[in-house]
């Protein structure tokens, strides 16, 4: 099933997980079963198939793998669209596999805001944590209805940090001059290459704690039941100690949660693949041509070189 996004030169794949796993299921026992087990798995399937006719729900699950830009958000804010436009709140569920250590504040609110439209329209999110969610990964995993975290994923790290280095000594013994023109007290409080003042660094620090605390009055407003005051240290957490703290809901990895849901649930997979380029096609297909060509180059130049040292002495598949 694929959908096209107008904005971005990608698309959005949907693959049905339980046709998936239970084709694999099949394979494996055609293989290793015998006739009376075939006939059992057969029966399990078809029984599982009623189960989730009668049910009727849907899951769909999605894949945020943040950087330190979160420019995973423009596949997100795609995946999500596509959700609220075709599944049905209040009854279909969503799950996002989330990864990501933090970034930058606008990227992670922005990414965060997407999965706020879920929760808002009214459907059950879960976010599962196989490996970290930290900092801006956090302020997005807060919003899920639960978080679900493998035994030793990293959570929490709530907090805010900013490094400016600044090069106005450096300059200063080059004697070269740095003028900065601003209008506005505070359109720049510290520079990389100016002379810092007291005052700039002390609104520097004031806004670093003004964003701390939008951060906890996020992670607050989706989960009420944690002590943020206790936990927005800045510090983080493996899973088992996360629990403890009411980072996290329960200790499973997505894999199991996945898997204990299959039987009942139609379960979905969105992803989204973006389109390469025509000059990374090309580019691409350069690399391609240079990885065969490179090592053949290389053992007829050593070939050729073996044959003026050495008269007729030859070697075959020389390794250098």
């Amino acid at each position: 099933m694929l959908f096209h996004t107008s904005k971005l030169p990608a698309e959005i794949r949907v693959s049905h997980l339980n046709a998936r796993i239970n084709e694999q299921r099949k394979k494996i026992a055609q293989t290793t079963a015998s006739k009376l087990e075939l006939l059992q798995l057969a029966q399990q399937l078809s029984k599982e198939a009623r189960a989730r006719k009668k049910t009727n729900q849907k899951i769909y699950v999605l894949d945020f793998k943040g950087d330190t830009a979160a420019s995973a958000v423009e596949q997100l804010r795609e995946e999500v669209t596509l959700i609220l436009a075709t599944a049905k709140a209040g009854k279909d569920r969503v799950v996002v596999r989330l990864e990501s250590p933090g970034g930058m504040v606008h990227g992670y609110g922005l990414a965060a805001a997407q999965l706020v439209r879920l929760r808002d329209a009214g459907f059950h999110l879960t976010v599962c944590v196989d490996k970290v969610a930290a900092s801006g990964g956090y302020m997005m995993a807060c919003i899920g209805s639960e978080i679900v975290s493998a035994p030793f994923a990293v959570v929490g790290s709530i907090g805010v940090v900013a490094q400016v280095p600044n090069f106005n000594r450096l300059l200063k013994e080059k004697h070269i001059d740095f003028e900065l023109y601003t209008a506005g007290q505070y359109k720049r409080t510290v520079t990389m290459f100016g002379e810092n003042t007291e005052e700039g660094k002390a609104k520097f620090e004031e806004e670093l704690q003004q964003t701390h605390a939008l951060f906890k009055h996020f992670v607050e407003k989706y989960r009420p039941q944690l002590n943020v005051e206790k936990v927005a240290t800045g510090e983080h957490w493996y899973g088992h100690d996360a629990l403890d703290l009411n980072l996290v809901d329960r200790l499973q990895t997505s894999d199991e949660f996945l898997l204990n849901l299959l039987p009942q649930h139609d379960i979905y997979v969105i992803e989204t693949r973006r389109k390469p380029t025509l000059g990374e096609k090309l580019g691409l297909h350069a690399a391609q041509v240079a990885d065969a060509l490179v090592p053949a180059l290389m053992n007829k130049f050593a070939e050729t070189l073996l044959k003026a040292n050495s008269g007729s002495v030859q070697l075959r598949d020389p390794k250098l």
